[in-house]
């Protein structure tokens, strides 16, 4: 019998797919070109959703449901708000470009994100195994079909098609590790298989073979080195907007699905697992900068900072435990600051495609760093957001990539470990030539003559939101400490449960 607990643990999962099922429904209905009684049917179920959310994440409980299927967290909570909130922007930003190609014949752009979004919310709130590769699997099939939208577009299909064909092996090797650590431990389910491990009486070549596998498909959802090679094909073959449906909230759901996997029922093994993370993050750091340094593709520019921005992300991850040794505070302020900068990552990404959106217009991608000279001039306001989020993830001062770069190095440096230490050198020695690529951009906007003169024109809700979006990254950068205090408190809480 499923008890009350069980229904309140999967409360806001529940109005998510009774309302995608109503949208998709309504929107049968609908005449209008720019769907907009399905677009805002959607964005009012997001907004309540994250709502939900929001409450559930203050109050701080944690409870478990379906037999520890599903966990009900702090850390879990907020992702799924900040999920829920970042799917909304993206829709705002998306649809008037949506609406230039033809993509709003139905409304399969709005009920495939919220069925994505709903894959994420069972990864992040997943305590078994095989909860959370349902949920992966019903994120990245909506994916593959978002990806492919654009029917007639040549490209997007062949992104879809490569997408399809990598994410069904990473899922392979995923599926693999997890049924190894299965056969090892008896159990599916993360606690009891984190009380198995840490009871020691495992082989231990049996774990770390099945531990391989499962780092494999993580850095795959990642987009980490040598498993990244997806993300420049799908960012610039994918319309824009899904572009950025792939870019923004689906990391945050990779990060609990990380923290899940790895943290909450693996971390015995942290030392294996963390030297894997380890040749993952350096490989992604040089990889991801050098190569943004050659693309003249702005989307592909960015996919390749993404490499690297996951490199950061992955060094917090790995910085937890120091030497074998399980410190609280140690833990909590590494992995408090990688869910920080992932949090940060999203923002900063949607403001910036969310500009990209703007400028694009029908038969007009506006995809290359050449689109961007002469931003300035054509409206100094939208330069400055792009420029603010472009000097974000270069980590310069006083913005809040700066302060997400800090907080991963100085949980790098407070371990005290010379390696450790040693990443953190490699890691702002790669922030500084990864500066170039992004200072460049910067400079064809403010110093070049501008391509196109025509004024740029755009709906009241996409400026509204993408103004916001820019000051949140100034203000966050300059008061970084309550988003820090509620990581923190959230990674504590998770841990202590």
């Amino acid at each position: 019998m499923i008890d009350n607990i069980s229904w309140l643990a999967i409360y806001p999962e529940i109005v998510l797919l009774g309302m995608a099922c109503v949208i998709a429904l309504v929107d049968l209905a609908v005449t209008s070109a720019r769907r907009t009684s399905t677009y805002v049917l959607t964005l009012m179920t997001l907004a309540v959703v994250a709502v939900l959310q929001g409450i559930y994440a203050s109050s701080g409980n944690t409870f478990y449901g379906f037999g520890n299927m599903i966990v009900s967290d702090a850390m879990g909570n907020w992702l799924k708000c900040f999920a829920a909130v970042a799917l909304m922007v993206t829709l705002v930003y998306g649809r008037p470009y949506a609406a230039d190609r033809d993509m709003l014949r139905g409304g399969e752009l709005f009920t495939l994100s919220m069925f994505s979004l709903l894959g994420m919310f069972i990864m992040i709130g997943g305590n078994n195994f095989l909860v959370i590769y349902l949920g992966l699997e019903l994120l990245t099939l909506s994916s593959y079909a978002l990806v492919a939208l654009r029917r007639e577009d040549a490209v997007a299909t062949e992104a879809a098609m490569k997408y399809f064909v990598l994410g069904a092996m990473a899922s392979g090797f995923l599926l693999y590790g997890l049924s190894m650590v299965y056969g090892a431990t008896g159990s599916l389910d993360i606690g009891e298989v984190f009380k198995a491990v840490n009871s020691g009486q495992i082989r231990h070549q049996v774990l770390v073979f099945g531990l391989v596998f499962i780092v494999a498909g993580l850095a795959f959802k990642l987009g980490a080195v040598p498993f990244h090679m997806w993300i420049p094909d799908v960012y610039e073959g994918a319309p824009t907007v899904v572009t950025l449906l792939v870019a923004g909230a689906p990391k945050l759901a990779a990060f609990a699905m990380i923290m899940r996997l790895l943290v909450d029922g693996l971390l015995p093994l942290a030392i294996d697992w963390q030297q894997m993370l380890a040749v993952l993050a350096i490989g992604s750091l040089l990889a991801g900068n050098l190569a943004a340094i050659a693309q003249t593709n702005l989307k592909r520019m960015l996919a390749y900072s993404t490499i690297s921005q996951m490199g950061f992300v992955l060094l917090g991850l790995l910085s937890g435990v120091v030497s074998g040794n399980v410190d609280a505070a140690t833990v909590q302020a590494a992995y408090s600051a990688s869910m920080f900068y992932v949090v940060t990552y999203v923002l900063t990404t949607l403001a910036a495609f969310g500009v990209i959106l703007l400028l694009a217009r029908s038969g007009f991608e506006s995809d290359k760093i050449a689109d961007m000279a002469g931003l300035n001039q054509r409206s100094p306001l939208y330069a400055g957001i792009l420029a603010v989020c472009l000097f974000s993830m270069a980590g310069i001062p006083p913005l809040v990539g700066f302060y997400a770069k800090l907080a991963v190095l100085q949980a790098l440096v407070a371990s005290g470990e010379t390696a450790y230490i040693a990443l953190a050198v490699f890691a702002v020695v790669m922030s500084l030539i990864g500066a170039f690529y992004y200072l460049r951009v910067v400079k064809v906007m403010y110093f070049d003559a501008p391509v196109q003169t025509a004024a740029i024109q755009a709906p009241l809700d996409v400026r509204v939101v993408l103004t916001l979006n820019g000051a949140l990254l100034f203000v966050l950068g300059l008061l970084p400490g309550g988003l820090m205090a509620l990581c923190s408190e959230a990674i504590l809480r998770s841990l202590a449960s």
